[in-house]
């Protein structure tokens, strides 16, 4: 899976990208508010492990994880 952290302009927030190995988008969500999003696919037990690389990401860089 990749994290990908899009930094938002002027009105529009900060947001995180999930996708798949094939690069497939499985959730686009504020960095404010993740929870919703990663209980629609499955993952709101490993929301605490993503938002802390989602922390420690820099803005418009790609990082894979194992999850």
């Amino acid at each position: 899976m990749y994290v990908i952290k899009v930094k938002g302009v002027a009105k529009i927030p900060d947001y995180v990208q999930l996708r798949d190995d094939a690069f497939t988008l499985l959730a686009y969500f504020r960095v404010d508010r993740p929870d919703k999003s990663l209980d629609k696919i499955g993952l709101a037990d490993k929301a605490e492990y993503i938002m802390q690389i989602v922390k420690e990401l820099p803005f418009g860089q790609i990082k894979k994880i194992e999850i």
